[in-house]
C-alpha cells in the first residue's frame, strides 16, 4: 500500500485528492495539512511513501517543506510538488530542494494516479519540455553545478543530455550502443561526481552548468 500526505492550503484540492488516491487499492491518504510548517511532524508521524505537496501556500511554502525533509529525515519521502503555472519559479526551486517532480493542478486524475506509483517506484518524473521552459526563465550567471559538470567524461556527458532529454536507461543504451548495465554505472558515477540525490538533480545541475540549454535541451 503506497502511503500519501496531502499538502495544500485549499481544502477543495486536498478533498478531491483524497477521494481519487482512497478510491485506489493500493494507495491510501496518510495524512493532510493546509501549511508547510506541519509537513515535518505529518511526516515524523505517518511516514508516508510520497507527498504531494502545493509549491505555493501562505505560511511556509512548498519549497522550504521539501528542502527540511531532506535536511530532517535519513529517508525522506518522495515528494511530487504541485503547482497552478506551468512555469511557475517556485517549481524550479523545489526540484533544487529535492523534489522528483511536479504536476500541474490540472493534470488528468489518471496522470496523478500513475505519477504517484512512479515516484513510489524510485523512479524520477521529468517532462523534458516543461523543465526547458522552467530552466529558460532562471538566471544564467555561473554555478558551482558547471565545475561538478566538467569532471565528466564525454560519454557521461552524453549520458546526462539523455537523460534530460526524458530517455530511460534501455533507450540510452540504443542510442549510445551500450549495454544497459553501461548505462546504469554512467548513470551512477554522474549521480556520484555531481552530488546529486537522483536523475532530477543531475538534469538540474546539466542546465545550471550550461551542458544544457534551455532552448534545445541538449
Amino acid at each position: 500500500m503506497i502511503g500519501i500526505n496531502l499538502v495544500d492550503d485549499e481544502a477543495l484540492i486536498r478533498t478531491g485528492l483524497a477521494a481519487l488516491i482512497n478510491a485506489e487499492p493500493d494507495m491510501e491518504v496518510t495524512g493532510q495539512a493546509a501549511d508547510g510548517a506541519d509537513v515535518p511532524d505529518l511526516v515524523r508521524r505517518t511516514r508516508p511513501d510520497v507527498v504531494l505537496m502545493d509549491v505555493r501556500m501562505p505560511h511556509l511554502d512548498g519549497i522550504h517543506a521539501t528542502r527540511t525533509l531532506h535536511t530532517a529525515l535519513t529517508r525522506p519521502p518522495r515528494v511530487i510538488v504541485l503547482t497552478t503555472f506551468d512555469n511557475d519559479d517556485y517549481v524550479w526551486a523545489a526540484l533544487r530542494a529535492g523534489a522528483v517532480g511536479f504536476l500541474l493542478k490540472r493534470t488528468p486524475p489518471e496522470d496523478i494516479l500513475a505519477a504517484v506509483r512512479i515516484a513510489h517506484r524510485g523512479q524520477t518524473l521529468l517532462f523534458p519540455t516543461a523543465l526547458r521552459h522552467l530552466a529558460a526563465a532562471q538566471p544564467t550567471a555561473p554555478t558551482p553545478a558547471a565545475r561538478k559538470v566538467a569532471t565528466l567524461t564525454e560519454r557521461e556527458s552524453q549520458t546526462l543530455t539523455l537523460i534530460a532529454q526524458g530517455l530511460t536507461n534501455a533507450e540510452i543504451a540504443d542510442h549510445l550502443f551500450l549495454g544497459v548495465q553501461t548505462v546504469k554505472t554512467h548513470v551512477s558515477n554522474i549521480l556520484a561526481k555531481l552530488g546529486a540525490r537522483d536523475r532530477t538533480q543531475a538534469v538540474i545541475a546539466a542546465y545550471d552548468s550550461g551542458l544544457i540549454r534551455p532552448g534545445t535541451g541538449r
